[in-house]
């Protein structure tokens, strides 16, 4: 016993350490929060919220046991509604900034070719099915009304380096990511990388960017022409619209058909700058939004630099060949091998996410109203930039890169450690180039129906034929 309570009094300092109570004070006061001093405080309240989280969100009458005394359930929930979203917000930020800049690659600076590199990313959970959560996040088009559960969006800004979240969004489901990375924008400096797929790939998010000294890098959306052919036509440069009508794949296919862009200078095979042309209409995402003002003031023209690339066969690997479109001009300052490589750094998100997800368990959060869902989410990431914390600690202290320690040793030691007990060495998973593996479920166990009507409706059915005479 006296073990158990060691490890849980280690976990209880480690979450006030990483996150003080001035630290909750100070944001509360930014967010215009006014509180009186009670049991359940901002400070106490944060740091049960994280407790329960970092135990993998569990039920509130477990916190008693964590934390050495009752917890009414009752008092703490209406303690979790008082705090505001902004105060969570405000303390991941502070997190990632203390933290996020102290590990990396190339040389341990955290910079590529001296630039912040971040990653833009989206994924999803699920939320428990109630009025107010389908109404703000909606369901999948696909599931019969009742049959669902509200699925929230999330939009997350990572450091690219360090994985540390600097910032997530809560979108509805049936939402572009476009409609909501420029939320993040203000969490950019000049000098700044973005880095995402070809759902952020646009003229007008390139050009939003730029206008900030933010550099872009994306996939090259599929509806965009390239021709690599020098002093190649372009189709009505001055009148077209960047994203065209016509059906392009970005991979040189749909012959016959003339790219929007202007040719201005051949830099290498498959490596050219061009110019592109500012939409006609504004996207319809930013006429909903306050940056519909911002759409006149973008320039008609945006030089960007377009490149190409093939990659090596592998087991597993669909794509032969990504075509990016970067605002990086320089050849020799940004080579095109370097910056195919740092492309394929962009694929770390999806790990980023599956260890929010399945390790930490963000999969099906628990709030039943929409700002609760987005509070557990912003818990959910600070709890993982914590074990982020504990993992470039140990990658500065082991000599290898922060992405390479294991998440779950990591979280592992946070979980069991006596109290004062400094970090070991913890698990390097080694790089595995190649490797491949079927995806596909072993477990066989989960073969019931899926529900196909509201389950009111479907206990009805089942009353009814229970009442049928036999």
């Amino acid at each position: 016993m006296a073990s158990i309570a060691h490890a849980l009094a280690r976990i209880k300092d480690d979450v006030r350490a990483f996150v003080p109570d001035e630290s909750v004070r100070r944001a509360c006061r930014d967010a215009g929060h006014r509180w009186r001093e009670r049991r359940f405080g901002p400070a106490e309240t944060v740091h049960l919220f994280m407790l329960q989280v970092l135990h993998f969100n569990t039920a509130i009458r477990h916190l008693r046991h964590l934390v050495g005394h009752a917890v009414n359930a009752a008092a703490y929930c209406e303690a979790r509604m008082r705090l505001p979203l902004e105060v969570l917000r405000s303390l991941l930020r502070q997190s990632a900034e203390a933290l996020g800049g102290c590990g990396g690659c190339g040389g341990g600076s955290g910079r590529w070719c001296g630039l912040r590199v971040l990653l833009v990313d989206g994924s999803s959970s699920i939320a428990p099915d109630t009025p107010a959560s389908r109404g703000a996040f909606g369901q999948p088009s696909n599931q019969k009304a009742g049959c669902g559960f509200p699925v929230p969006k999330i939009l997350a800004l990572f450091d690219a380096f360090s994985g540390m979240v600097l910032e997530a969004l809560c979108l509805p489901l049936c939402s572009h990511e476009q409609s909501g990375v420029w939320r993040l924008h203000p969490m950019l400096s000049a000098g700044d990388l973005l880095v995402g797929d070809r759902g952020f790939c646009s003229y007008v998010h390139l050009a939003m960017l730029h206008a900030r000294g933010v550099a872009g890098l994306f996939r090259m959306h599929q509806r965009q022409l390239v021709d690599f052919r020098p002093h190649r036509p372009s189709r009505g440069h001055q009148k077209g619209n960047v994203n065209g009508k016509g059906k392009g794949n970005g991979k040189g296919k749909g012959k016959g058909k003339v790219p929007t862009s202007r040719f201005v200078r051949r830099l290498g095979k498959h490596d050219q700058l061009v110019a592109w042309a500012r939409p006609k209409r504004r996207p319809g995402w930013m006429r909903q939004t306050p940056m519909a003002a911002w759409f006149d003031a973008l320039p008609k023209e945006l030089t960007v630099r377009e490149l190409r690339y093939r990659l090596p066969a592998e087991r597993g690997r669909r794509t032969r060949v990504v075509t990016l479109v970067t605002t990086l001009l320089d050849p020799e300052k940004y080579p095109k091998e370097k910056v195919a490589g740092l492309y394929g750094l962009r694929w770390s998100v999806e790990t980023h996410f599956a260890e929010l997800k399945t390790t930490l368990r963000m999969r099906r959060v628990k709030s039943h109203t929409p700002d609760g869902v987005r509070k557990e989410l912003a818990v959910y990431c600070l709890v993982y930039n914590l074990v982020r914390a504990v993992m470039t600690q140990a990658a500065k202290r082991q000599g290898t890169a922060p992405d390479r320690v294991s998440f779950l040793d990591a979280l592992r030691w946070l979980l069991t450690a006596a109290p004062g007990e400094e970090p070991p060495d913890l698990v390097i998973n080694p790089r595995r180039p190649g490797r491949h593996e079927p995806r596909v479920i072993k477990d066989l166990q989960d073969t019931y129906r899926k529900m196909a009507l509201p389950r009111a409706a479907m206990k009805k059915q089942l009353d009814q034929w229970r009442g049928r005479p036999k």
